[in-house]
């Protein structure tokens, strides 16, 4: 016969095994519900944008990674909704392709590679002309100077489009980035990668500065960070099982660790860091990054600090979760990942809305009507 303490021993242990297999069955539900949820919205059919009959020249930011996803994205979005896309770098001679191919638009992304006076001569040609602005206000010491070059200006950034204006370009319009939904997407089986945080970006000062006074609150829920320049934080070492340092990953295996992690922090970086800014006008920043589609597009709930423009994209709360401060931020990691039914619901939203609103066949079907009507 057991005696009573070996009697209570074995209890136990039945318990604890009975509960590790009840967790697993409830978190193994959670997961199948969110994948099959998932699943559902990236399959719902929605209304299919105008194919319009126009001959775009697209000229690339020619600058390589991180700017190469972006010019796919909006090339292979262009194909779909032009009757003809022509591509070309600013190492071509964008006056004689535009000759040769007389395109009903010149578009350039970024255009701080591209020579104004190739777009001088396009435009002496009567063809209208387009750049789309990439990084601001972070340079818009140099972007400023040359918008004046184009017909039409797109800026992802609200508080940019008075400056451009003050600088004599007729036609300034708030375009953001947007999710390209061939990269970031949902995993719609059980992921392979299984993290409770994230934070996937570099460490410039102003993240280092906020994260570092609750890096051990952070950590004890499971943050992992990647990427580069986080041995600037004092106590790197504490934490350097918990960071992938200098790792540069592609959209797609960015969106694979996305869509695996329960929470993804999105903190903006700053737009005063003169090391790596120019922007000497001091132009501040409201409105959100491309990262901030990007996350929500692999249906996770993403925890952003809150800019002006925001609530504009995803209403805070419902389709999105913001922080103020540091406190705020681990009070809210904490709650969600006890509170996985409301996790659950603002991620999935957030990918309804993302794929709804904030594609870039959105963006461009916008930019194409502005031009074309």
């Amino acid at each position: 016969m057991l005696t009573e303490q070996a009697a209570v021993h074995v209890n136990q242990v039945l318990t604890s095994a009975d509960r590790g297999r009840a967790d697993g069955l409830v978190a193994g539900f959670d997961e199948g519900y969110l994948r099959g949820r998932a699943n559902v919205i990236v399959n719902r059919e929605r209304p299919a944008f105008p194919v319009r009959q126009k001959r775009v020249l697209y000229v690339g930011s020619g600058k390589g990674f991180p700017y190469s996803p972006i010019d796919e994205a909006i090339t292979t979005t262009l194909r779909d909704l032009t009757s003809e896309l022509i591509v070309a770098t600013p190492s071509d001679s964008i006056p004689q392709l535009a000759a040769l191919h007389t395109p009903d638009l010149v578009l350039a992304l970024d255009g701080l590679e591209l020579p104004t006076d190739y777009i001088d001569a396009v435009r002496a040609m009567g063809i209208p002309t387009a750049i789309w602005f990439t990084d601001d206000p972070y340079y818009t010491d140099m972007t400023v100077a040359i918008s004046p070059h184009y017909d039409y200006v797109f800026t992802l950034e609200r508080n940019c489009l008075e400056p451009y204006r003050a600088a004599g370009s007729p036609n300034v319009h708030y375009l953001p980035f947007a999710a390209y939904t061939d990269h970031y997407r949902p995993t719609l089986i059980q992921s392979p990668i299984r993290r409770n945080l994230g934070f996937i970006g570099s460490a410039y000062w102003n993240r280092v500065h906020f994260l570092r006074p609750v890096m051990p609150a952070l950590a004890e829920q499971g943050l992992m960070i990647n990427g580069i320049w986080w041995d600037r934080l004092p106590e790197f070492s504490q934490y350097a099982d918990r960071i992938e340092l200098g790792k540069w990953m592609g959209p797609v295996e960015t969106a694979e660790v996305y869509s695996g992690t329960k929470i993804v922090l999105n903190l903006h970086r700053s737009p005063f860091e003169e090391d790596v800014n120019h922007n000497g006008a001091g132009i501040l920043a409201a409105s959100p990054n491309p990262r901030t589609f990007e996350i929500s597009a692999c249906a996770t709930l993403q925890l952003v600090d809150a800019r002006d423009d925001l609530a504009t994209f995803y209403t805070p709360g419902v389709e999105i979760e913001t922080f103020s401060t540091a406190d705020e931020l681990v009070d809210k990691v904490r709650f969600y990942l006890t509170h996985e039914k409301e996790r659950r619901e603002i991620a999935l939203r957030a990918l309804d809305r993302t794929l709804r609103d904030h594609t870039y066949a959105n963006r461009l079907n916008d930019m194409l009507t502005v031009i074309f009507g």
